[in-house]
């Protein structure tokens, strides 16, 4: 049974339909890529499934409730979680500080936000900087860190809620390769063990390509192919939509780059 369902997807802009019908289901323990080239309606299609964009058209049924409507915190407290193209923490506080907000939100208790957050949940705050490997880092404030070390809190903030779907957009964003590599194997193995479903926007094909178990493609607002990795890679529509003619994915896209 289908976690998430997508039916007949709608938005327009003025006259132009950014997705024009689209249609795909999520299951539990699955990563799912949205890809396509610019234009194709990615960023507009997961802003719906967020609630940041409300949809002209169609049904989203998340774990049996209708996301169509709903605000974006409303859809966060059903267990959606989301990354940003951008990584979003609050520098001023400390790493384990920035877990603990979001804890805070998540028992809906940040009406005390004046109040530090230090004293709330802080072994569980741990727990979560343990799983993404931060909790070295706990203590230190989050202006400081590398920002591959900024994905990893952001990562640790998205799982507060415990989410049974998490969303990413641009997760690798900025990366360089072996922290791209890294993100994505830890996101997997997080996957694994809370079964958990990841939706994610992407432009590096290797990670696509190493890490999704199945991949979404949009051009012009439409869905044209869906399906496991190595399908998607030899399909020639997919090929002349998504490069142009003479293109194709190079085999080593399938690869993880460790460079």
């Amino acid at each position: 049974m289908s976690l998430m369902t997508v039916s007949n997807l709608g938005k327009s802009f003025g006259g132009v339909k950014a997705v024009d019908g689209i249609s795909f289901n999520l299951h539990a323990g699955e990563l799912l890529a949205l890809i396509g080239p610019n234009g194709a309606g990615k960023s507009t299609t997961f802003n719906m499934v967020n609630g940041q964009l409300a949809a002209d058209a169609g049904s989203i049924l998340f774990d049996g409730t209708e996301l169509v409507g709903l605000k974006p915190r409303e859809i966060w407290r059903l267990g959606v979680g989301r990354t940003f193209q951008i990584a979003e923490t609050f520098a001023s506080l400390t790493v384990v500080e920035n877990v603990q907000m979001a804890l805070l939100s998540a028992d809906r208790k940040l009406f005390a936000m004046w109040r530090r957050a230090a004293g709330h949940k802080r072994e569980e705050a741990l727990e979560l900087l343990e799983q993404v490997g931060m909790a070295g880092q706990a203590d230190r404030p989050c202006s400081v860190l590398a920002y591959g070390d900024v994905k990893r809190v952001e990562l640790a903030i998205a799982m507060a809620n415990r989410p049974k779907l998490l969303l990413m957009d641009e997760p690798t964003a900025g990366m360089a390769p072996k922290e791209r590599n890294a993100l994505m194997a830890l996101t997997k193995k997080l996957v694994v063990e809370r079964n958990i479903a990841v939706l994610f926007t992407e432009h590096s094909m290797d990670v696509v390509f190493a890490y999704a178990d199945r991949m979404v493609v949009l051009a012009r607002g439409r869905l044209i192919a869906e399906g496991a990795p190595h399908h998607i890679r030899d399909d020639p529509k997919v090929q002349e939509v998504y490069f142009g003619t003479g293109k194709t994915f190079e085999k080593s896209s399938l690869k993880r780059e460790v460079a």
